[in-house]
């Protein structure tokens, strides 16, 4: 999403960082190991207020540094199984704005999704043939990551999962959520298997 937006974040064996502040609903650094040092983290990002940082182990304690937990949630995991639902990937720019004002359903930010991210190897953004759900599935190693579920009615993981195993079948689906998603999540197959905080500052 960040090079969709022209900004290139920063891999390190702790952490991903931005050192700019990243699309809306993203976070401007990511913990990749445990027991990540606060203060190094922030001094990598623009810590002023705005700020968020995905947890990854929810380990951190950035209370000091004028951060509140914004949600606490769980990493998920569900085996390779097949799942049946109709769904199609979206391909271009104007099928990419109709993807984006259905899953942002009127709060103002369907703007986040840029053209570029459909040019991103790994990243399908995908939903069912009318439109009315949809996710973002991202191939990453031995995984395939799902975000940004959504549906009209009901939810979106039948059309996301039938998608993931379409496109990549015999690969484990993996994501996080929290509240009614994780419950939705697990409906589907999903087993919580960490815990995760995203902390914001206000």
């Amino acid at each position: 999403m960040c090079r969709a937006h022209g900004t290139a974040g920063v891999f390190a064996a702790d952490a991903w960082t931005s050192p700019v502040r990243t699309p809306v609903y993203y976070p401007d650094a990511v913990t990749l190991a445990p027991g990540t040092d606060p203060a190094a983290l922030l001094a990598r990002i623009d810590s002023g207020p705005g700020a968020s940082v995905k947890d990854s182990f929810a380990d951190l304690d950035l209370r000091p540094f004028g951060f509140t937990v914004l949600f606490e949630a769980r990493w998920i995991h569900r085996p390779a199984t097949p799942a049946a639902a109709a769904w199609h990937e979206v391909a271009d720019p104007d099928a990419l704005r109709a993807w984006a004002t259905a899953w942002d359903g009127g709060d103002g930010n369907a703007a986040v999704f840029r053209p570029g991210l459909l040019d991103e190897p790994g990243v399908h953004v995908i939903g069912e043939p009318d439109g009315s759900a949809g996710a973002v599935l991202t191939r990453t190693g031995p995984v395939v990551g799902v975000s940004n579920v959504f549906a009209a009615q009901g939810d979106g993981w039948p059309v996301a999962l039938a998608a993931a195993h379409g496109l990549y079948p015999g690969v484990p689906v993996v994501g996080y959520e929290h509240g009614d998603d994780l419950a939705a999540a697990e409906r589907h197959g999903f087993a919580p298997v960490g815990p995760l905080r995203v902390w914001l500052r206000p």
